[in-house]
């Protein structure tokens, strides 16, 4: 019997007209990153939802120019060169503000100093020269000899601070020399004299004009050392100006720079990428029939001929994908009309087919009943045999039927109470209990959720298992165990019947498989079968524990929420047509 059927389309292989295997992957979309399309392209296509536009396998281009990384190399080499020739160039400015200050802080400026206090100190000498040589009076020296001392220490100053320059060095000489001579001609003489008013009046002319010659000699020598700290001092704020200059240049640079590699980058990557993912999302939205066109360096046209590639594959696919569905729903309408048809005969084999079975069962016995004294032992025999073929025929007839049902006639799980529906089913097999003196115990039961007339019926056809294969040298004790497992429960009945033995563990659960004759146990070798289907419709399983003994242990599951199997139902319209045929 057909019951249903449930078609997953998974994925299928398919060989396509170049020899490469493509997979198919129905509900899928386009990969969310267009890295990963070239690896896509070479077997993974995922199948979005759309209308299929067959067309051919596009040609992979040859495509020629600078690449994405070639593009980014050569731009950040630019970027990096500029930047480096900024760089030293920079450097190159702050060094030279840098000499140029430290000329006028550690050379000009102390240098011009020096100078000053050279010819203060010569100053200071011809004071006090003048001045002995009007006193006659020792202390009028002490300039003089002072003057000396600074001389020297001014002289060492000024050749520290030039630094051996030529020039200051022949200007140096000059003043040198002029007080030199002052000093031989006029100084050391009017010191030496013993009458050293007469030595200087004597000399006076002749002082004054050799010291107007020193006098010129430090004046020339300061202007000179002046006009130098000027030209230091002019340098370092030209070099000041340039520097400022060029850093906001430097810095306007870097901006256009930067805003030009944004920009390049923009235009040259950013916006084809752009492009090629509109293209990439159109695809994925279900157009299949939207060409991929690739713009930009190589790379990018390079991954767009893939996608494109790809997009005509998987509308290939979807082609194939629509044929397939079309007979799919063929089919599908095949089985409902199937399904239709088998419900059409269970309705007339629960009607017509047992109304004559117990029409013959009856008159049967109502003939043993009236002509009881005409009949023989034969004749009753043979009665006997006809009512209980009838009988049998009816109780495998609502064997089929109920096993027939379990699955087909699709109808809303509700939640179940297993405590309540247990005991609901042993107070109906109440006669069986008494006759056989069985014990029945159980644990604490669940509630979940199921179809309640199938959880009863699989309830009765364990329990009445139990009590008919039970041993003949002791009353039946049958116990329903039950535990939590991962996804709903564990239940195990338990007996201390004749067991099953391990090879037919398996076996018992076909539908009309029997392991012992009728005379030793009646039966139609549908009750495990009829287990199996409503465990295995509820989304469980049912096996025979071979490891148990004495007696028999079926261990099952049911889950805590079964799936819903949603099956055709068979049309009302013809189930009355079958029952107007029946009439």
């Amino acid at each position: 019997m057909v019951e249903g059927a449930e078609v997953v389309a998974h994925g299928r292989q398919r060989r396509c007209s170049d020899g490469a295997v493509t997979t198919n992957v129905v509900g899928g979309g386009i990969l969310s990153r267009l890295g990963a399309l070239r690896a896509s392209h070479r077997g993974e296509h995922a199948v979005g939802q759309g209308n299929a536009v067959p067309t051919g396998k596009p040609k992979r281009p040859v495509t020629a120019g600078w690449t994405t990384e070639r593009w980014l190399a050569v731009t950040a080499a630019a970027a990096l060169s500029l930047l480096l020739a900024l760089m030293l160039f920079g450097g190159w400015i702050l060094a030279r503000s840098t000499a140029i200050n430290t000329r006028l802080i550690d050379h000009s400026t102390p240098a011009l100093i020096a100078a000053v206090r050279l010819e203060s100190a010569l100053v200071d000498q011809e004071t006090g020269i003048r001045g002995y040589g009007v006193t006659g009076q020792d202390s009028f020296l002490a300039p003089y000899r002072e003057g000396l001392r600074q001389q020297e220490k001014a002289m060492a100053d000024l050749r520290t601070a030039t630094g051996g320059d030529r020039a200051t060095e022949r200007d140096l000489a000059e003043v040198v020399r002029s007080a030199g001579q002052w000093q031989d001609r006029i100084a050391r003489p009017v010191v030496a004299a013993a009458d050293p008013k007469a030595a200087a009046a004597e000399r006076a002319v002749e002082g004054k004009a050799l010291f107007d010659s020193v006098r010129s000699a430090a004046s020339a020598q300061q202007e000179r050392l002046a006009a130098d700290r000027a030209g230091a001092r002019a340098d370092l704020q030209e070099a000041r100006t340039l520097r400022n200059w060029s850093f906001s240049a430097m810095a306007l640079a870097i901006l256009a720079l930067t805003a030009s590699v944004f920009v390049g980058l923009r235009r040259g990557v950013t916006d084809h990428l752009d492009r090629l993912s509109g293209h990439v999302r159109t695809v994925a939205a279900g157009e299949f029939g939207h060409p991929v066109a690739g713009t930009g360096p190589a790379d990018l046209r390079l991954l767009a001929a893939d996608v494109e590639s790809m997009r005509a594959r998987l509308a290939d696919e979807l082609a194939h994908r629509d044929v397939a569905r079309a007979n799919l729903a063929a089919q599908a309408e095949e089985l409902r009309r199937s399904n239709a048809e088998l419900e059409q005969f269970a309705y007339v084999a629960s009607h017509d087919l047992q109304e004559p079975l117990r029409k013959v069962a009856s008159f049967c016995q109502l003939l043993e009943r009236r002509y009881a004294e005409n009949l023989d032992e034969r004749a009753r025999q043979y009665i006997a045999f006809a009512v209980d073929g009838a009988t049998r025929m009816q109780s495998l007839i609502s064997d089929l039927l109920d096993f027939s049902r379990v699955g087909r006639l699709a109808t809303e799980h509700q939640s179940v109470d297993l405590d309540e529906k247990f005991e609901r089913t042993l107070t109906s097999l109440s006669l069986a209990v008494e006759e056989s003196d069985a014990v029945v115990t159980h644990d604490p039961l669940p509630v979940l959720e199921g179809e309640p007339g199938q959880l009863g019926m699989l309830f009765q056809n364990l329990l009445t298992n139990a009590f008919k294969f039970r041993s003949p040298d002791r009353a039946p004790v049958v116990h329903l165990g039950c535990r939590p497992v991962d996804d709903g429960w564990e239940f195990a009945v338990t007996d201390n019947g004749i067991g099953i033995e391990a090879e037919f563990a398996d076996r018992v659960f076909v539908v009309f498989q029997r392991l012992h004759t009728r005379e030793q146990y009646a039966g139609n070798g549908i009750g495990l079968a009829l287990c199996k289907k409503i465990v295995e419709y509820h989304g469980g399983t049912i096996a025979v524990d071979p490891a148990h003994s004495p007696g028999t242990r079926i261990v099952f599951t049911l889950r805590k929420a079964p799936p819903r199997v949603l099956l055709p139902r068979p049309l009302d319209a013809e189930r009355g047509q079958a029952g107007a045929l029946t009439r």
